[in-house]
């Protein structure tokens, strides 16, 4: 039985342009899914999206409007989109709600953990001197994280430590109400969140899995867990 994943989309407000890179795309069909591209639209179509998908995932993107989470923005922040702000947080509250897997990448975790009432250094910069936003190929890992070993990610990966990818210069400051910390980078930065809930598929991660899943494990593990999910939802093996 076909798995519909559904995937948030980034918006250029200028250019009135829809975007999402091929990756996202390539990875979910390569695993066996579907992939159903999510526009930025009004927040209140959001539970028609959250509605047709099997799975979710939040995809990078432009930083959170740091007024979601209480604070003005300092000189550190960089483009917001306040169109796909809106529409994602109503999604992603759904999503918090729901029973449905999710996968949030990058901007995705971070949209996760506002929409739980958590909050987000704006920039890393002052906080860390370890480089998150790297200067090599999008498939290549440049730093180590650590993973919980008891935690559901643990359990998947098998490994206490990995090497990910890593295109951010925010994080996670407060983390969410229903969320709790399950990987971090050397500098203590959360690279990682599961849903406190054990029955909830929902991770949220700093990295990006969809750059080079076809070259690492643990990448591979990760999104074929959201797809697993979805099928033990529909009474299916993967």
């Amino acid at each position: 039985m076909v798995r519909v994943i559904g995937i948030t989309c980034g918006w250029r407000e200028e250019e009135t342009r829809h975007m999402l890179h091929d990756e996202f795309i390539r990875a979910v069909c390569g695993i066996g899914g579907i992939p159903f591209l999510i526009p930025t639209a009004e927040p209140d179509l959001a539970g028609q999206y959250y509605a047709r998908v099997d799975g979710l995932i939040f995809s990078g993107g432009a930083d959170p409007d740091p007024v979601y989470y209480g604070e003005e923005p300092n000189s550190g922040i960089g483009e917001i989109t306040p169109k796909r702000d809106s529409f994602e947080l109503a999604l992603a509250e759904l999503a918090l709600k729901g029973e449905k897997p999710v996968l949030a990448i990058c901007r995705g975790l971070q949209v996760i953990n506002i929409a739980a009432g958590g909050s987000l250094y704006q920039d890393l910069k002052g906080i860390t001197p370890l480089q998150h936003r790297q200067q090599a190929p999008r498939w290549y890992p440049t730093h180590q994280v650590r993973i919980v070993q008891n935690s559901r990610l643990y359990t998947l990966i098998k490994k206490d430590t990995i090497r990910v990818n890593s295109f951010h210069h925010q994080g996670i400051n407060k983390i969410g109400s229903g969320l709790q910390a399950v990987a971090s980078s050397d500098d203590g930065l959360i690279e990682a969140v599961e849903a406190a809930d054990a029955k909830k598929c929902l991770f949220g991660i700093q990295w990006h899995p969809e750059c080079f899943w076809e070259k690492d494990e643990s990448s591979y593990l990760i999104l074929t867990s959201l797809l697993a999910a979805t099928g033990e939802q529909k009474g299916l093996k993967i």
